[in-house]
């Protein structure tokens, strides 16, 4: 039987579990209990995770006596908006939610960054508690307190660190999530081992394929190792001034794919970030920082996961190379317009670099789009 793992996120009087396991929603009430302040919680949750698993959350709650106020939002990307935004806060205070209320964010990333940011500026500040179905979201985004919106300019421009009370990893909720989503949440973990565990990345070359195929046991243990390495670093660089940055390796270029694709169903979160660390050590081979055979090694697991390594569509236009390039330059880890990015020195090796100039950007670039 496989056990309930736990991780304490360590950050002093903040610090937090992340409780990662099977059935965790069913048992949802015991473990928010010693975290609430009052015996009402909101429920945040999206259509298609209602239908899957409010009832199983629910029950959790009656068993403890736990009353709650369920709001159901539009799935998809386009929710993290600043309209969704307002309207969340207003069915927040129609709850009547005060500063001992909490909200429980159930979904993927789209949920708990929303939910998460409303939490963070609700009334200067209230609890909340990350309930992610997803694997993205159990593996990265409802770990270590990033909430945030989409604006025009790009994704996640707009929000604030709020770190949760609590988060529970429920691997039975993986059980219904689609295959695509799937694999697109083990590129999150698969990042994890590029950045400084390259012993699990070999585990992952090993082992890969039984995650994929959601073995508890294989499951268990990447979602682990991957809680337990973003606890590290976010107990190191809460704010990100410096170790907490490597997070993002794959994610500049990622984000700008997304946001060419329109922040859609198109291209997801997980697809864009394979497609940006493949990115990442092209630019790495190519500066001489890296072995070719690393830039071999990850891509072949990653396309052996059935994720994308090559750009979509076959047009390398300089019309659509710039406008990748002005997407970088509006990531939130640009400094005076300049263009920061994650790379690598190898497998397990990654570090930050100030100082990629664009010639070589466009370079790649070209290379990459036209292939």
């Amino acid at each position: 039987m496989t056990q309930v793992r736990k991780i304490e996120v360590g950050l002093g009087e903040r610090s937090y579990d992340i409780v990662a396991g099977p059935g965790l929603m069913e048992r949802a009430g015991d473990y928010l209990l010693p975290v609430l302040r009052r015996r009402h919680v909101a429920v945040v949750t999206d259509e298609n995770v209602a239908a899957r698993h409010l009832a199983r959350l629910a029950a959790g709650l009656d068993a403890v006596d736990i009353a709650f106020t369920p709001i159901v939002l539009p799935p998809g990307e386009a929710t993290k908006s600043f309209r969704h935004l307002e309207d969340l806060l207003n069915r927040l205070l129609s709850a009547g939610l005060d500063r001992g209320g909490c909200i429980v964010a159930l979904g993927g990333g789209v949920v708990g960054d929303l939910a998460g940011f409303a939490a963070a500026i609700l009334l200067r500040g209230i609890d909340y508690v990350q309930i992610p179905t997803t694997l993205l979201a159990q593996v990265d985004s409802a770990v270590g307190g990033k909430t945030a919106i989409d604006a025009p300019q790009g994704k996640n421009l707009v929000g604030a660190f709020h770190q949760p009370r609590l988060v529970l990893a429920d691997t039975t909720s993986l059980s219904t999530l689609p295959d695509r989503e799937l694999r697109a949440g083990y590129a999150e973990v698969v990042k994890y081992g590029l950045i400084d565990r390259p012993d699990f990345f070999g585990w992952l070359e090993a082992n890969g394929g039984r995650v994929l195929a959601r073995e508890d046991d294989a499951l268990a243990h990447a979602i682990a190792v991957s809680c337990e390495a973003k606890a590290d670093v976010v107990a190191a660089d809460e704010r990100e001034a410096g170790r907490r940055a490597l997070l993002n390796l794959g994610h500049t270029f990622g984000h700008a794919f997304e946001a060419e694709a329109g922040f859609c169903d198109a291209l997801l979160h997980g697809e864009a970030v394979s497609l940006g660390m493949v990115m990442a050590f092209r630019m790495s081979v190519r500066l001489g920082l890296c072995p070719e055979e690393d830039l071999d090694r990850m891509r072949a697991h990653l396309a052996g996961a059935d994720l994308p390594v090559d750009p979509p569509g076959a047009n390398a236009s300089p019309g659509r190379r710039d406008a990748l390039i002005e997407r970088m330059r509006r990531d939130k880890k640009a400094e005076a317009g300049r263009i920061v990015l994650v790379l690598a020195r190898g497998i397990g090796r990654a570090f930050v670099h100030r100082d990629v100039g664009e010639e070589a950007l466009a370079a790649l670039l070209d290379e990459a789009l036209a292939a």
